[in-house]
């Protein structure tokens, strides 16, 4: 006896045919390009990320690694700051910054005409009177720091311009071998 066999429910789909190899083995192959997609891009993009976030360092660590004058001016905001304001007309012109907890200090130095070192030093609030004549009033430490050495021809003229904190304080020589054309050298420092 046999029984009757069961017709299959309206809503339910047809039965799949089997898959053949082909099917399966391109089915395969796109499965495996989208784990590929899903997993290589952003672990590549991971990887380019950091070698030039390591680049970035590396240029940042060599840029503050520099010691001594470079010849450049100062940023605007560091001359404010170090009140150190150019004169124009100024060549020769090279700064360089320091900064730890306890001093921050402004290396610069300029060449300039007599009525451009006037106006300097009026910006200052000091005149050519304030100059002393053979004072060197940047020490040793500081010199050693930017590479100059005022030993060479003079007259060398120096002043110490001492303020109340928060201003800074500016020691400036001034080598006047060249009258038309003296130049200066100033060292400025701030308290933090």
């Amino acid at each position: 006896m046999s029984l009757p066999r069961q017709a299959a429910p309206p809503d339910a789909p047809p039965p799949r045919p089997a898959e053949d190899r082909r099917h399966r083995n391109r089915r395969r192959a796109l499965t495996l390009l989208i784990i590929v997609l899903l997993i290589g891009v952003p672990a590549g993009y991971l990887v380019i990320s950091a070698n030039q976030s390591r680049d970035s360092g590396k240029d940042k660590e060599a840029k503050y690694a520099v010691t001594g004058l470079t010849p450049t001016y100062p940023a605007k905001v560091q001359r404010r700051l170090y009140q150190v304001p150019i004169p124009h007309p100024a060549d020769r012109v090279a700064s360089y910054e320091t900064n730890n907890w306890k001093t921050s200090r402004l290396y610069v130095q300029f060449r300039t005409t007599q009525a451009g070192l006037d106006t300097y030093l009026d910006a200052m609030g000091v005149n050519r009177n304030d100059l002393k004549k053979g004072a060197i009033t940047i020490s040793a430490r500081d010199q050693k720091i930017s590479g100059w050495k005022f030993t060479g021809p003079g007259p060398w003229w120096g002043l110490s311009h001492h303020q109340k904190n928060p201003a800074p304080t500016q020691d400036v020589i001034v080598n006047l071998s060249n009258p038309v054309l003296p130049m200066v050298y100033v060292v400025s420092r701030t308290v933090p």
